[in-house]
């Protein structure tokens, strides 16, 4: 499996190895060992998630707050998104930037997003299926959600009407979110 680091510290891309014949394709998905290595031991899942999405939706930017951060490891198993992780850790040189790739049941990519991102995507093909193993359990109480057209972020989602919940168009203002979370080396 291919690793690679983005511009975001702590952010980065697995690319797995497939292998193709005239029966079908086969790859590993996940190897902990592997992770375990490009992200020294740190993190161990404990929930999967998967959400099957229309064309144009668009899911984010969602977070939990402590104690129940979230790192997650997201991938598209049918379909494509573009995929967003937004640094929200306090002293961060990062903080406020934002990183977008492209995951599609193609390229196999899969983006690792620790603790302290904020995190959404827009569906670009139908009925896609995007799935993600996650650290810590989810809670409803401490979840957040960041505006997702916020003009600080400036996020270009490549969706010109996107679907979006109600939840998710009274996001916060990045200007007046107060992050409860801090960049730990």
């Amino acid at each position: 499996m291919k690793v690679t680091e983005t511009s975001i510290e702590g952010v980065l891309i697995f690319e797995p190895r497939a292998f193709e014949d005239d029966r079908g394709m086969f790859f590993e998905s996940f190897n902990k060992d592997q992770f375990d290595k490009a992200t020294n031991g740190k993190y161990s899942f404990v929930q999967d998630n998967q959400s099957v999405s229309k064309k144009g939706v668009l899911r984010g930017l969602h977070f939990q707050n402590p104690p129940y951060e979230q790192g997650k490891l997201v991938r598209v198993s049918k379909g494509a998104v573009i995929d967003v992780a937004v640094d929200i850790r306090e002293g961060s040189r990062t903080y406020g930037k934002h990183i977008a790739v492209e995951l599609s049941e193609q390229n196999r990519k899969q983006l690792w997003i620790p603790p302290g991102f904020a995190h959404g995507f827009v569906v670009l093909k139908e009925d896609t299926a995007f799935c993600y193993k996650c650290t810590n359990n989810y809670s409803p109480d401490s979840e957040g959600t960041l505006r997702w057209d916020d003009p600080d972020l400036n996020i270009h989602w490549e969706a010109a009407n996107p679907i979006i919940s109600e939840k998710d168009q009274i996001g916060e203002e990045f200007s007046t979110f107060a992050t409860q979370f801090k960049l730990v080396l």
